[in-house]
């Protein structure tokens, strides 16, 4: 098993290649939108629902069959056709050429691996079993979303818009993280919980305050 480096990608205003125009390309296709991607759809069919979207003006359809030169100026590439010979042609073409390439189902033919993720707002969670079984990363995601409440999202952001002021006053690293993680202890998330956002608010800085007194 390959072993992977897990990172997170800047996409916006980005060209990603979807070869393909089934359901499995339309999944993708909306992912890629959420990111702020510039997409190109190559299929000499697709679902009704990317018809729409390229009639709409949010993705670029290419009706026809998958071409070498759709990776011109690439920065990924997505194969989602149920044609091995199609997929195992863009890898190859994919690699020649040093763009990252995902087949779906085939992590083989693959230069990066899409993991399964939950999002809270500005919290973000990716599983990934390395390609071994994504029902599994499937099945692990859907625990923590059990366990892992909009109040969690709801912290991420409370902390953003507090770092600005932390980072200002002068703190030191190591007060810094003493600083946060009085906050992480404090009434802050149950208050998010119980959706008083005002109120945890007030918590926080409270805690920052007589951290910094």
């Amino acid at each position: 098993m390959e072993n992977y480096y897990p990172v997170f990608l800047d996409l916006k205003g980005k060209r990603v290649l979807v070869v393909g125009g089934g359901q499995v390309a339309l999944r993708k296709v909306k992912s890629l939108l959420e990111c702020g991607a510039d997409v190109f759809v190559v299929a000499p069919e697709a679902v009704p629902e990317l018809r729409q979207m390229a009639l709409e003006g949010c993705i670029r359809w290419i009706n026809r069959e998958y071409a070498e030169e759709d990776l011109e100026g690439a920065s990924l590439v997505i194969s989602a056709t149920d044609s091995q010979d199609v997929n195992r042609r863009v890898s190859a073409d994919a690699h020649a050429r040093g763009v990252f390439v995902n087949v779906v189902d085939d992590p083989e033919l693959c230069s990066f691996i899409v993991p399964s993720v939950m999002r809270r707002g500005e919290l973000v969670i990716a599983v990934s079993t390395g390609g071994s079984s994504p029902l599994f990363a499937k099945k692990i995601r859907q625990t923590l979303e059990q366990v892992i409440g909009p109040e969690y999202g709801e912290m991420a952001a409370l902390l953003g818009r507090l770092r600005p002021y932390v980072r200002s006053v002068g703190a030191t690293e190591a007060e810094r993280v003493k600083i946060w993680e009085k906050v992480l202890a404090s009434r802050a998330m149950e208050l998010l919980r119980e959706g008083r956002i005002s109120e945890a608010e007030e918590e926080a800085r409270s805690c920052i305050s007589s951290s910094l007194e």
